[in-house]
């Protein structure tokens, strides 16, 4: 059986060439998967945390815009009690802030930023009920107006500005994590291209081996055979294992030397045959 694979086996023969093909094509394999493998990789990872980003950037536009809103009817209602020529109460657009809050809970992906979004509704609504006391303090003439501001109004847009500020803070956090995350992907990324190189380079250096050791040293050595039978006349009798082109060339050249060595045994012979008397 074994006699029988052998000889099934001893018909596929490499040439040289194919030898050389296959272990350059395994190399480019190997740095064509990894480039590709990194290239996607860097790209997922560039389009998911370029996305967060995003995100939490354009939460601190809003967060932003909310703070200039809520400050600027708080700072027009100071005007109308500071001022009593000031008859038009402020207005304050609600739709357009419950619609940047509800923005804001939209594009979080951290949970955790939720419970502060629901908070600053919460703070909110608390200032906006305060804040809608103001026509009845104005018209009465009992309630000191100043001492409703800043006793009774003031803590409530306090507490409101706080949340907003808890609610930016940790956006900013989560925009600092989210560019660790992108740094951290893209060296993430160029791992296995790092290592496809590594192993690239040892693909060179076995393939470097190989060459040296079935090619190279053959040949130099086929060489000193040649050298030590043109110039000392001995016989050729290098021999190695192998089945290629070179190995052919071997027996090709120990058949030649073989049948010159004779050819010159034969002409001495006849050389000396001549010379007898």
């Amino acid at each position: 059986m074994l006699t029988r694979i052998k000889n099934r086996l001893g018909g596929f023969r490499l040439s040289m060439r194919m030898k050389l093909i296959l272990s350059l094509s395994a190399i480019a394999v190997v740095l064509l998967l990894s480039s590709i493998i990194s290239i996607l990789e860097y790209r997922s990872m560039r389009n998911y945390v370029s996305a967060l980003i995003a995100d939490d950037i354009n939460s601190i536009h809003v967060s932003q815009r909310l703070t200039d809103v809520v400050d600027q009817y708080n700072l027009s209602i100071l005007t109308v009690i500071g001022d009593d020529s000031v008859s038009n109460l402020p207005d304050f657009d609600q739709a357009r802030f419950l619609a940047s809050c509800d923005s804001l809970k939209a594009t979080m992906t951290e949970k955790k930023l939720v419970p502060l979004a629901d908070s600053v509704l919460y703070s909110y609504s608390a200032y906006m009920l305060t804040s809608l006391e103001l026509e009845k303090v104005i018209l009465s003439d009992f309630i000191d107006s100043r001492t409703w501001y800043f006793e009774r109004l003031q803590p409530v847009f306090g507490r409101l500005r706080e949340d907003i500020d808890d609610l930016s803070t940790a956006i900013y956090n989560d925009l600092e994590k989210n560019s660790a995350t992108f740094e951290r992907g893209f060296y993430r990324s160029i791992i296995p291209g790092t290592v496809a190189v590594a192993v690239g380079i040892l693909l060179v250096l076995l393939l470097l081996f190989f060459i040296l050791i079935y090619y190279v040293n053959p040949l130099r050595k086929m060489l000193d055979g040649l050298d030590n039978y043109r110039s000392y006349n001995r016989r050729y009798n290098y021999s190695f294992d192998g089945d290629d082109e070179l190995s052919e060339l071997n027996a090709g050249i120990t058949e030649l030397t073989e049948e010159n060595r004779q050819v010159r045994r034969r002409l001495l012979d006849l050389k000396n045959r001549q010379e007898e008397p």
